[in-house]
């Protein structure tokens, strides 16, 4: 792996007062931090939505950033990963089960490289 890492990861299956609770997040992210040897810069940012609304987070890190979003209605987290190092595998079934409750996650884990995109592949 030339650059680093970025999970995509989509979990539904989650119990909705566990989505709309910024103390779980915040404890799902301290443990993606602490078992990936992370390194956060400053503390995570929270919106809860109002009502029966979710939550979005950001904790910025040293090495790019770990962010969420909740969808209490459907029962579903999005979340992302952005290393700009390569990273050990993440347990995100795992974390997300005992976190919130998850019964299906999807993880898509993408290869960054940051070598200059020759003109003809360059995104427009």
């Amino acid at each position: 792996m030339a650059g680093g890492v970025e999970w995509l990861v989509d979990a539904g299956g989650c119990r909705a007062e566990a989505l709309r609770d910024t103390a779980a997040l915040e404890s799902l992210f301290r443990r993606v931090v602490s078992d990936l040897g992370l390194h956060p810069i400053g503390e995570p940012v929270w919106h809860r939505f109002p009502g029966p609304g979710g939550v979005t987070g950001l904790w910025l890190l040293q090495e790019s950033h770990l962010a969420c979003h909740t969808f209490p209605e459907h029962g579903s987290v999005c979340l992302n990963l952005f290393c700009c190092r390569p990273r050990p595998a993440f347990d995100w079934e795992g974390a997300l089960a005992a976190a919130l409750g998850a019964t299906h996650v999807a993880v898509r884990a993408v290869e960054r490289d940051y070598a200059p995109v020759p003109e003809a592949r360059a995104w427009r």
